[in-house]
């Protein structure tokens, strides 16, 4: 039996039929992770994956939506008692989104409190340009009572250091491996905190979107970089997987 392909950051909800891309990543067994951008989304998401054995849902307020939609906290802290996931959350301070910095760090920092509060939740955090920022408040205000994944970390060597003593995982993607800066960082991460995602739709393979069963690409490129077989490094991001899910109470069914 192969390896199961793990896609732990993707926007099913995003595709032109939500409905077949949650429908196509169950069929072909990808563990599957769809995260939601803004508290609006959720039910919908909810209702999507409701009953799936691989694919599940996160509830998100998008750092790049934070100032249009900051009031939409509270709608988000309605629904957190129903999603064990949680993201897309995070920080940006990239050019178009720096003037709402200061608003974003206030909408994370009640994402984290409420997540300590309850207990037993995964993130899948955002840190654009803001790695430091971003892991400064997950350990004054998560303080290790959820577990979380850096989705497409872009922060310095020792940033990532740093993160993994707070006990972070990363989620890799094909277009981290383009350039010699993020092949050497990835090859720096330790292999039991390494996770695969393909933040589809917003990354291509050829000139057509991404869906999760593109992870292949991913594992394959990770397998050749970290100078390993391809069926071990499957195995090696699933036991991963598991551990993370483990650490958060939950069952090895994601």
């Amino acid at each position: 039996m192969k390896p199961a392909l793990v896609d732990f950051h993707c926007h099913l909800d995003l595709f032109p039929d939500p409905v077949s891309a949650v429908r196509d990543a169950e069929e072909a067994g990808v563990y599957t992770l769809t995260v939601t951008t803004t508290p609006k989304a959720w039910p919908r998401n909810h209702e999507l994956t409701h009953g799936t054995r691989h694919v599940r849902a996160a509830l998100g307020l998008h750092p790049q939506l934070v100032a249009e939609r900051s009031a939409e906290i509270a709608m988000w802290e309605e629904y957190l008692p129903q999603a064990r996931y949680v993201g897309e959350v995070g920080l940006d301070a990239g050019p178009r989104y720096f003037r709402s910095l200061d608003l974003q760090k206030q909408i994370f920092t009640r994402v984290l409190q409420k997540c300590a509060e309850a207990g037993g939740k995964i993130l899948t955090v955002h840190s654009v340009r803001t790695a430091t920022m971003a892991l400064d408040l997950i350990e004054s205000q998560l303080a290790r009572k959820g577990q979380v994944v850096l989705h497409w970390f872009t922060g310095s060597k020792s940033e990532a250091r740093r993160a993994v003593d707070l006990g972070c995982y990363f989620s890799i993607n094909c277009a981290m491996l383009r350039n010699d800066r993020g092949r050497d960082l990835v090859a720096a991460l330790p292999s039991d905190r390494l996770l695969t995602e393909t933040d589809a739709p917003f990354t291509q393979v050829g000139s057509r979107p991404t869906a999760p069963i593109d992870v292949k690409e991913t594992v394959e490129a990770l397998a050749t970089l970290r100078n390993v077989t391809l069926k071990d490094l499957a195995q090696n991001i699933g036991s991963n997987l598991r551990t993370l899910l483990d650490g958060a109470g939950v069952s090895t069914d994601p």
